[in-house]
């Protein structure tokens, strides 16, 4: 069993890791334009496929990538934030919807918003604080409550964690190879540079932070507690990439600074790194420059959209890199909801803000 002093150093090093993970995530994101809003835009609006290809290639690799995880005794969906027998079916796919138009109205995901401020974009500025705003309301606040009165309420209790593997009694990298083969094929279809590049980076970097909160960070006996322990996590489980909560926990994080109680986690220094990430990327390729608003109406649907992700990504228990990357990655029934919620919502606010181009 290791000390206090042990853990101590254990938690600085998980999250110097993590840093360095999210940096590596923010450059690769803002070199390959890895967007699943984008993804969703350009197949609506214009028939392009590339950005759904490489989204598909990051969330196939995730899959892999957890698959064998789980295969080697590292880490179980069950233990995860998308595991575990109960479905909340409405959250996920209502908060995904919610998030879906949230994201078209302010421009860009989660993971984007915080790319593009590390390029200087003020715009994703105010997106990220009205996110994390929302986002903290919709964990402990006044839309908490109105969630837990609601939604949280239907529920569907499932006889094993929700996860495809833990449901068919398989084994977990069986199980994802049959359900990332196709997605496989689609994004070979039309590989390029920038697919490698996003693809392969995006997916193996979710991986190596499963790996790093699952295994590295996990202490079997707490020294006070003498419970099992994941160092430096949010709530005490195997984490990867998502961006809406931790934001939310950034917040909070910056606000109650002098609280001792208050620790830096795995989910908010990753929120920090790829903003730092994004920007390095953007200054070594002379990409970055001051953007901000220029029109009120512009204002007024970032606003909206931030509002409606950080509710919404909260609600589904992820934004789209938390569910549609990492969530995926578990196979989590929860997770193919909350995704389904996030294309469907995403597919109505492009179509509407087509119909709004229209009528102007």
């Amino acid at each position: 069993m290791i000390d206090e002093s042990q853990l101590a150093s254990l938690h600085t090093q998980v999250l110097a890791l993590t840093f360095g993970l999210a940096l590596l995530l923010g450059a690769v994101i803002q070199r390959s334009h890895f967007c699943i809003m984008g993804a969703v835009s350009d197949a609506v609006l214009t028939r392009d496929w590339s950005r759904a290809r490489l989204w598909a290639l990051a969330a196939a690799l995730a899959m892999l990538g957890f698959g064998l995880l789980a295969q080697a005794g590292w880490v179980r969906a069950e233990q995860t934030a998308y595991g575990g027998v109960r479905l909340l079916w409405a959250s996920n796919l209502l908060g995904g919807v919610l998030f879906g138009v949230g994201m078209v109205l302010a421009s860009g995901c989660g993971a984007k918003t915080l790319v593009r401020l590390g390029g200087g974009n003020l715009k994703s500025l105010v997106v990220l604080l009205v996110m994390g705003l929302s986002g903290f309301m919709t964990m402990r606040g006044l839309t908490a409550v109105w969630r837990d009165a609601t939604v949280d309420k239907l529920v569907l209790q499932l006889p094993a964690s929700q996860d495809l593997p833990s449901l068919l009694s398989l084994p977990p990298l069986a199980v994802a190879a049959v359900v990332a083969l196709p997605l496989l094929v689609f994004a070979m279809r039309g590989a390029n540079r920038a697919l490698w590049l996003g693809g392969l980076g995006v997916g193996v970097l979710a991986t190596l932070l499963w790996a790093l909160t699952s295994r590295f960070a996990f202490v079997s006996e707490h020294p006070v507690t003498l419970e099992p322990f994941f160092a430096a996590t949010t709530n005490n489980r195997p984490e990867s990439f998502s961006f809406v909560g931790p934001t939310a926990g950034l917040l909070d994080w910056l606000i109650y600074f002098s609280d001792s109680n208050k620790r830096l986690s795995v989910g908010v220094v990753s929120v920090l790194g790829v903003i730092a990430g994004g920007a390095a990327a953007a200054l070594a390729a002379r990409e970055f420059r001051w953007e901000g608003f220029r029109q009120t109406d512009d204002l007024v649907n970032h606003l909206i959209g931030a509002l409606l992700m950080g509710i919404g990504g909260v609600m589904a228990v992820g934004c789209t890199f938390g569910q549609g990357i990492t969530g995926l990655s578990t196979l989590s029934l929860g997770s193919l909801l909350a995704v389904s919620g996030i294309v469907g919502g995403a597919v109505l606010g492009v179509r509407w803000q087509l119909w709004r181009a229209e009528r102007g």
